[in-house]
Parts: C-alpha cells; sequence; structure tokens
C-alpha cells in the first residue's frame, strides 16, 4: 500500500540508521543554511543535493511531490513579490498598468522561493526515514525536553499522514456518489473540500480520544527521562553526519 505523506518509510539507507537527534541537527543546518546565504546557486545546489540524497534514501517521490506541491505556492508568492518590489533597475515594464519589472525584484523573488523549498525538504525527508516515536524519545532522553512536550510533538507528527488518508477516503466517497474534483478552478475546488472537513475534524477527534485514553492506560503521567527502552548512542557516522552539516551550514555565511 502506497505510503501517506510525512509517513515513515522503511529503509536500511545511512539516513535511516542515523541516530534521531543527528538528523534532526542535520535538518535544522539546512534549514538555516537557506535562509542565511544570498546565494541563488548554492540555494540550487543545496534543494539538488536534498532530492538526490531522498532518492537514495527511497523517499524521493516524496521529495518531488513536496516540489511539486510547494512549485504552485512558490509561483503564487513570485508573481506577488515580482509586482510589488520597485527596487532595482527596470528589466521591462508591462503594458497597459505600466508597471516596472525590476532585476532586484526578480532575484529576491526566486530566492525566497528557493529559500522555502530548501527549508521544507529537509524537515519533510527526516520525517519521512525517522519514527515519530524515536523522534518523541530522543528529544526526551537527549535534550531533556519534558517527554508530555515531546509526545504531542510525535503525536502531531504521525496524525499528519493519518489525516491525509482520512481525507483521501472521503474525498474516494464522494466521488464515488458523483461529486467531480477534478475541475481545475481553485476556488470551485476550494467549495467542493469545505464540507468534507466536517467529518474530517470528526474523525479526527475521536482518533484522538482515542489516543488520548490509550496514552493514559499506558501510564503518560509516569514516563520519566529514563523510561524508554531505545537507547540512541552517538556512534561517528553520526558525529560525521553532523560535521557535515555544519560544514554547510558555515559555508553558506561564506559563499
Amino acid at each position: 500500500m502506497a505510503k501517506g505523506f510525512l509517513e515513515y518509510r522503511e529503509g536500511n539507507s545511512l539516513l535511516h540508521r542515523l541516530n534521531p537527534l543527528a538528523k534532526l541537527i542535520i535538518s535544522l543546518a539546512l534549514c538555516a543554511a537557506c535562509f542565511i546565504t544570498e546565494s541563488i546557486p548554492f540555494l540550487l545546489a543545496l534543494i539538488a543535493a536534498i532530492t538526490v540524497s531522498s532518492a537514495l534514501c527511497g523517499v524521493g517521490g516524496l521529495c518531488l511531490g513536496l516540489l511539486k506541491g510547494l512549485f504552485k505556492l512558490s509561483a503564487i508568492l513570485f508573481v506577488i513579490q515580482v509586482l510589488f518590489i520597485r527596487s532595482g533597475e527596470p528589466l521591462f515594464i508591462i503594458p497597459i498598468v505600466n508597471l516596472p519589472i525590476t532585476d532586484y525584484g526578480v532575484e529576491f523573488s526566486l530566492r525566497l522561493v528557493l529559500r522555502l523549498c530548501g527549508a521544507a525538504l529537509p524537515l519533510a525527508v527526516t520525517v519521512s526515514v525517522t519514527r515519530s516515536g524515536d523522534i518523541t524519545n530522543v528529544l526526551t532522553s537527549k535534550l531533556g525536553i519534558p517527554y508530555k512536550y515531546s509526545f504531542a510533538l510525535g503525536t502531531a507528527i504521525r496524525f499528519i499522514p493519518l489525516f491525509s488518508s482520512e481525507m483521501s477516503g472521503i474525498i474516494e466517497a464522494q466521488t464515488a456518489r458523483g461529486v467531480s474534483f477534478d475541475t481545475k478552478n481553485p476556488l470551485k475546488k476550494l467549495r467542493l473540500i469545505a464540507p468534507m472537513c466536517v467529518p474530517l475534524l470528526i474523525s479526527s477527534v475521536k482518533k484522538i480520544d482515542a489516543g488520548a485514553m490509550s496514552a493514559e492506560l499506558r501510564g503518560f503521567n509516569l514516563r520519566r527521562k529514563d523510561s524508554a527502552y531505545k537507547k540512541f548512542p552517538i556512534t561517528p557516522k553520526d558525529l560525521a553526519a553532523i560535521a557535515a552539516s555544519v560544514a554547510v551550514f558555515a559555508s553558506a555565511f561564506v559563499i
């Protein structure tokens, strides 16, 4: 069965075997590098490297799908930024409205959308190659974050693909009843999807209530820092991966 968005993918790649804390540090370092650098080629190279790495880990489809979704949002942001930025030398002027498009506006807008893509990809890939329970436990055992906060974060990550799958099921049920969702009009599509939020909300509340009851029965309030049975030692390969990500982060200041 096909995996949903941000759902954990089984694998034996190097990224799968890294310590969850190391993966979090790497993703945060890459995200920070995207916002620090001013170089468009650096951003393109970083996005390409993340895409290739995700393919090697077996989550290339997720990465490409996320890029496709971000492209639509990025196109809207790019057009808005280009139209409203007046700084720089005019490249050409839009007739009728007499609106100039400047070189600085194009460069700034392109950098903005590349930063958006570059910052979203590392976190998405990390979540897809790391179990949510491992993220919860490493945040508590290694960083000392109270378990209830780590559990809330892990549960939120786990429920994203669940809600996505639930929404897909609701849409399929409505399609079987004759509702057509293949329209290209975004406003019409929004009107069709908006009523689906009610059954999704009801289903979500039921699942959250069942999850809360299950956590209480398993002694949620008794969990401590050392309660996890699984340990996460830092290995040389974790240190090497962290060092590589720190080098990328440092190069963002230079390039």
